[in-house]
């Protein structure tokens, strides 16, 4: 499959920034992006109708081969938080999202580049991507 590269489809997902996301004086800790990133990237899939546990069960899984994070800003207790999700890359085995977290106020807070492979879970080898995703995925470009 050649490469796709989106330029104007975006996923955005809310959460509200929890105590339990928060160091003692109310700021978000930094792994926490990984975190909400995955969340907005899981939840792209099942807009799109794609279960991840369907695929689980059919021993594939999707790895996160790489992660570029850029910190500009902290989020806080009880911010509300939307991160906004693209695809950059689509290929036969991987693809690679660009997500942006801001917060209530339009703020940038971090920038995140992912690169996502698909891995047959049972041999622990890179495959194709199924093309009930791709399809779903390409429709979605």
């Amino acid at each position: 499959m050649a490469e796709r590269v989106n330029t104007a489809i975006s996923f955005d997902y809310q959460l509200r920034v929890f105590y339990e996301d928060t160091d003692a004086g109310g700021i978000v800790y930094y792994a926490n992006y990984l975190k909400f990133a995955e969340r907005a990237r899981t939840e792209w899939l099942r807009a799109l109708g794609i279960s991840q546990s369907y695929f689980l069960e059919q021993n594939l899984g999707f790895v996160v081969r790489r992660v570029e994070m850029d910190n500009k800003a902290s989020a806080r207790l009880d911010d509300l938080l939307t991160i906004s999700t693209t695809i950059k890359q689509l290929k036969k085995a991987s693809l690679t999202f660009e997500q942006a977290i801001k917060n209530q106020d339009g703020t940038l807070l971090c920038q995140l580049t992912v690169l996502v492979a698909s891995v047959n879970l049972q041999r622990a080898k890179p495959c194709a991507i199924p093309e009930q995703i791709l399809g779903a995925l390409t429709n979605a470009l």
